[in-house]
């Protein structure tokens, strides 16, 4: 029953005491492939690194919306020299982050918009962050798929109503569902999954964020997907091998990576 974590910072410094110890509880939990989106240039390699020693460890590279202050024409010169790497599958963190705003939000447009024409080109998927800007993020991906670029990706850490998900599924996106799903006042967000339903949806740990409800509090991990994938299960009333086994197909139907091997 292989398990995908489609977004697991992994490179993070709070996996830098024990990261080898990490990976082997994700195996044992059964995560056979994980992703690691980039959230700054400097953190690719770091990354990729990683992917080239675990088999199953693939990489997204972006710029982050908080970090978009850093874009400039020879930053997107390095995402696409570092996107034509065999491990990178996505480009992403991208997005637009109004509830910090880290960076002015007209840069975090512009780099946002620069980096999904970056991914059309290459024909990569993306994964999108998304916190206080749903509106004008659907802006950007309505104007996107619009340009016939083979739009896809995932809509990271769904937070959205039942509306934009059907909105976002219908262009060709599915929702990334991580430890909030586990929350008890996620009524919306389950919600808004019940509507899709599972052949929409991929798993997501978002570690060492947002651990799942019996860890609040603390560092999250790839090997508590398990506990995603059950509380997954119990709200579409499916069975716990069945969402592995769709979210793995979603999983690998956005990515385009065969199977888990190295």
């Amino acid at each position: 029953m292989p398990l995908i974590d489609t977004h697991c910072h992994l490179d993070d410094p709070a996996f830098d005491g024990d990261r080898e110890e990490v990976l082997a509880r994700a195996r044992m939990a059964s995560v056979e492939a994980l992703v690691i989106p980039s959230v700054t240039l400097e953190r690719i390699p770091v990354a990729l690194a990683l992917a080239e020693r675990h088999p199953g460890i693939y990489v997204a590279a972006g710029i982050h919306p908080h970090a978009a202050s850093t874009f400039s024409s020879a930053a997107l010169a390095q995402l696409r020299e570092w996107a034509r790497h065999p491990r990178v599958v996505a480009i992403g963190e991208i997005g637009l982050d109004f509830y910090r705003d880290l960076s002015p939000r007209e840069a975090q447009r512009e780099a946002f918009r620069a980096q999904l024409e970056l991914a059309g080109e290459l024909g990569l998927p993306v994964i999108i962050h998304q916190r206080e800007a749903r509106d004008a993020v659907m802006e950007e991906l309505e104007r996107w798929v619009a340009s016939g670029s083979g739009a896809r990706g995932i809509l990271h850490a769904f937070s959205g109503d039942t509306a934009m998900a059907r909105t976002a599924v219908a262009w060709g996106f599915v929702l990334g569902i991580g430890g909030p799903i586990t929350y008890p006042r996620a009524e919306a967000l389950r919600e808004a999954v019940q509507a899709v339903g599972a052949s929409a949806l991929v798993l997501e740990t978002d570690a060492p964020y947002l651990p799942p409800q019996p860890y609040r509090g603390r560092r999250n991990e790839p090997a508590y997907l398990r506990l995603i994938a059950e509380a997954l299960a119990r709200v579409l009333g499916l069975s716990l091998e069945h969402i592995a086994e769709q979210t793995s197909r979603n999983a690998q139907r956005i990515f385009r990576f065969k199977g888990f091997e190295g």
